[in-house]
């Protein structure tokens, strides 16, 4: 009797494990949010605010922001200024839209009440800031991805718009994330295909750089 009951105990674990995996992968199922074409081949930079709003670059046509409220209705948000098209976005605690302009070198800031755009950041130097970062303190980390010689940079931008050069010559470095407690800073390089952390301090200084992990195929990109 004990062996029997062992036995429908471990059987019954097997079907309830298996009922989980089952309901997990369900969970995980990728369906469309909006319809085909609604956004270009060069949506990037998919940010939410505190409302569940999502919103995404090159809306219809490039350079533009769309925005997609939760019921899954797409419009436009923003037009940005002639010649700039924007990748990473990322929102301040203050509620504040930064956009990676990565043709024009710059981050853009956009007002949420007057969709007044300006510009918070510039610097030529760069390749093309990519994906950014934000710090609860509002200081930004942008990837600068050289695609052609898969190679990059990692900057930070101080409140103030400026524009700091933390390291060079990496890889080719893409995604990019800030810690819940602002402790550490995560960077990819979609080539290479490692993720690197970085101990982060209050004012944005980077040190004790580590590999955090190295996929063995396929390349990355924004990370949250």
């Amino acid at each position: 009797m004990k062996i029997l009951l062992t036995t429908l105990g471990f059987s019954l674990l097997i079907f309830f494990n298996a009922c989980e995996l089952k309901n997990a992968q369900k969970n995980f199922v990728a369906t469309d949010f909006v319809a085909d074409s609604t956004f270009t081949k060069g949506a990037e930079g998919p940010a939410v605010d505190k409302s569940g709003n999502v919103y995404a670059v090159n809306f219809a046509k490039q350079g533009t922001v769309g925005l997609i409220l939760p019921n899954g209705k797409a419009e436009l948000f923003i037009v940005l200024p002639d010649g700039s098209i924007g990748n990473g976005i990322r929102f301040s605690k203050y509620g504040d839209m930064y956009i990676a302009d990565y043709k024009k070198h710059n981050i853009l800031k956009v007002n949420m009440h007057s969709k007044q755009i300006s510009v918070h950041a510039h610097d030529s130097s760069l390749n093309q800031p990519n994906d950014i970062a934000i710090a609860d303190n509002g200081t930004l980390f942008a990837s600068d991805p050289n695609w052609s010689e898969s190679s990059g940079n990692l900057w930070k931008i101080t409140t103030k718009g400026e524009f700091v050069l933390l390291e060079d010559s990496m890889g080719t470095t893409n995604g990019i994330e800030v810690s819940h407690d602002n402790s550490k800073l995560f960077v990819n390089e979609s080539v290479q295909r490692n993720v690197w952390v970085y101990d982060l301090s209050d004012n944005g200084e980077i040190s004790n750089k580590k590999l955090f992990y190295k996929f063995d195929d396929f390349g990355m990109d924004g990370m949250r």
